[in-house]
């Protein structure tokens, strides 16, 4: 799975601890998700979404290989 919040949180300008703190996670968990380390539940991946205004489909990606 790819994802694009970083592109996202660029367009806004805040940094991974910002995000983590409006999503309540840590920013190690936002580094994880961005690197692909780490595959976000449903629910956070839909609180990310909300954060940047937007849906899940248009922040995360499913590779060839996810399929």
């Amino acid at each position: 799975m790819t994802n694009s919040i970083r592109v996202e949180r660029a367009k806004l300008n805040i940094t991974q601890a910002e995000l983590a703190k409006k999503i309540k996670v840590s920013r190690q968990t936002i580094h994880s998700i961005e690197t692909g380390k780490y595959t976000p539940s449903t629910v956070l991946a839909l609180k990310i979404a909300k954060f940047f205004k937007t849906t899940p489909e248009s922040i995360f990606q499913l590779d060839e290989s996810d399929e």
